[in-house]
């Protein structure tokens, strides 16, 4: 199957999963979620949606058991509305993509500090040494007097 028309179903699935999660799905464990993306393998018979949920470990864990239990209905709705031979079975992955950024912001954060730091040691330094470190000859010293 071409790869652009995986690309422009798991769009089109991912608006669905969003569209019932937001209106039908009322299981009052599932959170504040957000579907970030949804993959379809070439062959369209399988389809990964990751999501982020906003909230405690706990109600990350609510949410994906909610969504475990409202995965045929979500299925059947998909099916329906893309009009395939086949539906594609779905998978919910929590993405951990926010997770990651959080970090590298943090990481580039604590760099920043570092580097502040090390310019605030910086100041008032002077290099170690005379400040024309190269030997001359006693011969050049006349050249240039005279």
């Amino acid at each position: 199957m071409d790869a652009a028309r995986a690309r422009k179903l798991a769009d089109r699935i991912s608006q669905i999963v969003a569209e019932m999660l937001e209106r039908r799905i009322k299981d009052p464990r599932l959170g504040f979620v957000t579907v970030t993306e949804a993959r379809l393998t070439n062959d369209l018979r399988e389809a990964t949606v990751f999501y982020t949920v906003y909230g405690s470990d706990r109600e990350r864990a609510d949410t994906a058991a909610a969504l475990a239990s409202a995965t045929g209905i979500i299925r059947s709705e998909v099916g329906r509305q893309i009009g395939l031979r086949h539906t594609p079975s779905l998978a919910f992955v929590a993405d951990v993509l926010p997770d990651s950024a959080k970090r590298i912001e943090d990481l580039v954060s604590q760099a920043r500090h570092a580097d502040a730091e090390l310019a605030r040691s910086r100041e008032g330094a002077r290099h170690a040494g005379d400040p024309d470190p190269y030997r001359r000859l006693a011969q050049d010293e006349e050249d240039d007097d005279g």
